[in-house]
């Protein structure tokens, strides 16, 4: 009875002292600024054992001290390959397998062809401690060799000591090491290398000593959780975020030139960026990575406000988001793309109610915001374009297509797109003369969305100048409506005549709520749904099956591509067609598993014939926004809620 007594009254005594804790934990959190809390996010994602080095994915290193484990092959006739990248094409590249891979990096799994030897990789992770499983696969040729290579990356100092089979790896300053040992068929030592037969188990056991059975059980479970947790979550549209998280997990990667955690398109689009490797290298494309950061809330909040975050602050000196965000401050200072920013922290924003996110991107989404309506108006509407400025690096893309006709096509997004052919450039306002629907109807998408931002955050002035100018906007996209035809066009400028070549873009006018209900209807039946035009099999061709472009199956001329999916899906959900969101749901989402359940890969486009993304060399293999494909099917379904 003394000890309840005795609790009791330290209760009443200590309560009040905590409480006054706990709130001031609050208070002080409350009034930490929003760079400040990004900065300190960043710092709690670039920690543990990850995938993290673009350079290879058999490349395990713990941030943020940048120990590393590297895995290099070795085939019977003494080639040698250090660099795994998944999509990398040429002669003698190794081919990659990708499989799960959890975002915090507690699980991966890869399987590896490359001259004769097939392996598969897997790692699971607990703090400092790290497995790595190799198992040779059916049909490995013999005579590999496997070097596991303890090293220091990004000139982050390391102490680093080898002795037989074992290693050490201190960081410098640091009170602790990695004590590791490598276990299989040791064929021996060298300039701190260890090198073991590829046709036996190798365990690699880093802070830890695990015999091989251990290993592979300690492997195990984390697949196994993994694979539950998710089958769990997402039911029936397992396979779905399967690939999504998969495709993002490993194309995510930190950056030291930069000090971020981000998330590019892919590792082989990172090559040649930099001009010392041994530092890493990316560059960042403006609507993929908002499109990344919609897909990343699904699964990881902090990967979402990183990507979206890290873009919007790439904001040029003339107050736009660029094309393109590289190493050693290389943009696209002539051009953006298309505006979905608003679009990417809105939806985040739905999901997490974190007010400091909205405010830490704000004002750079509302300066891209007026941006455009300064420098791409005309006659009431928008026009892609390009715009000549002094230059900085002197680099290849400040020069090329700079205020003309196809720097406007590469603001699109849609490079070649066949809707851009022989369109005349005004060299003064530093446009093509085109009034685009696709940019008007994103922009203001981009207005409606931004005002419900600035209402958030008590702006209401810059809520009503969005207000207006959406409303300004709406009202002039009339002029592109043919009651004819049923549809919305592209108009010419020093014509005024609409333009008969359409594309996926066309129905972004939906995004705007420009439409009725009844002129929506004709647009899915009479077009969308038209087999001639965008319907069939594998949908939404980039261009429609009637145009002479279409058979060039060449990038944007013919092929189908995610984000377009994506962005008429989100149209039509802003109408009653609950039938034609499903058929365009359930057909991308056949399409993206028709690639990955075959081959594990997420394809930056494909055939429109044939639903298969690699019958051409320009189709990363590997590329983030196939997944949106995937993404819808998590929005229909109901599952990117929960």
């Amino acid at each position: 009875m003394n000890k309840i007594i005795r609790f009791f009254l330290a209760g009443i005594f200590l309560c009040p002292l905590l409480m006054s804790c706990v709130k001031k934990a609050e208070k002080t959190d409350s009034i930490q600024s929003p760079q400040a809390r990004y900065e300190t996010m960043q710092r709690e994602l670039a920690k543990g054992w990850n995938t993290w080095d673009t350079r290879s994915v058999l490349t395990h290193v713990f941030l943020p001290f940048g120990s590393a484990v590297d895995i290099n092959l070795i085939d019977a006739e003494g080639n040698r390959e250090e660099h795994f990248r998944v999509g990398d094409r040429g002669r003698d590249v190794p081919v990659l397998h990708p499989g799960p891979h959890t975002f915090d990096g507690a699980y991966t799994d890869i399987s590896v062809n490359w001259r004769g030897l097939k392996l598969r990789v897997q790692s699971a992770a607990e703090g400092y401690k790290n497995v790595i499983l190799i198992t040779p696969l059916e049909d490995n040729a013999k005579g590999g060799k496997v070097v596991v290579r303890p090293n220091k990356v990004w000139f982050r100092s390391n102490i680093i000591e080898v002795k037989d089979s074992t290693f050490t790896i201190n960081p410098y300053g640091e009170n602790f090491s990695f004590e590791s040992i490598v276990k299989g068929k040791y064929l021996g030592t060298e300039r701190r290398e260890i090198t073991l037969s590829a046709n036996e188990p190798v365990v690699i056991c880093i802070d830890c000593n695990l015999e091989l059975t251990e290993a592979k059980q300690f492997v195990q479970s984390h697949a196994d959780a993994i694979v539950e947790k998710n089958k769990q979550k997402y039911g029936d549209c397992y396979d779905v975020y399967d690939a999504m998280q998969n495709v993002l997990a490993w194309d995510n990667i930190f950056d030291p030139t930069i000090n971020r955690v981000i998330t590019p398109v892919s590792r082989i689009w990172n090559v040649g960026w930099s001009s010392n490797p041994s530092l890493g290298g990316f560059v960042l494309f403006c609507w993929d990575t908002y499109f990344a950061s919609m897909m990343l809330s699904t699964g990881s909040k902090e990967l979402a406000y990183a990507n979206a975050v890290e873009i919007t602050d790439a904001l040029t000196e003339n107050g736009f988001v660029p094309n393109f965000y590289a190493v050693n401050n290389y943009k696209s200072r002539d051009r953006s793309q298309p505006p979905v920013g608003s679009m990417a922290v809105w939806m985040i924003y739905q999901k997490y109610k974190e007010k400091w996110f909205l405010e830490l991107v704000y004002n750079n989404l509302l300066s891209w915001n007026r941006w455009w309506d300064k420098n791409r108006e005309t006659d009431g509407l928008l026009c892609w374009g390009s715009s000549p400025f002094e230059k900085i690096t002197y680099r290849g893309w400040e020069t090329e297509g700079v205020n003309e006709t196809y720097g406007g096509a590469l603001e699109s997004g849609l490079d070649n797109s066949h809707m851009y052919d022989n369109i005349p450039f005004d060299t003064v306002k530093h446009q093509q003369k085109l009034n685009d629907v696709g940019l008007s109807s994103l922009y203001i998408m981009d207005c409606d969305l931004l005002a419900k931002i600035a209402a958030e955050l008590g702006k209401s002035s810059d809520a009503r100048e969005l207000k207006k100018r959406a409303d300004i906007y709406r009202k002039n996209m009339t002029k592109t409506w043919d009651e004819e035809r049923g549809f919305y066009y592209n108009r010419h400028t020093d014509t005024g005549k609409l333009n008969p070549r359409i594309s996926p873009t066309n129905f972004y006018a939906m995004l705007a709520n420009v439409p009725t209900q009844a002129q929506v209807e004709r647009m899915v039946n009479e077009h969308l749904f038209n087999t001639e035009e965008f319907w069939g099999e594998w949908v939404i061709p980039a261009t429609p099956r009637n145009d002479s472009a279409y058979v060039d199956n060449h990038y944007w001329r013919g092929r189908i591509w995610a984000p377009l999916n994506f962005l008429v899906y989100m149209g039509l959900r802003n109408y009653d067609l609950p039938e034609a969101r499903k058929a365009l749901s359930d057909k991308s989402k056949n399409l993206l598993l028709k690639s990955w359940l075959e081959h594990g890969y997420v394809f930056e486009n494909y055939n429109s014939e044939s639903g298969v993304g690699d019958d051409v060399q320009n189709s990363d293999k590997f590329y983030h926004w196939g997944a949106l494909l995937g993404f819808i099917a998590l929005i229909e379904e109901e599952y990117y809620d929960n």
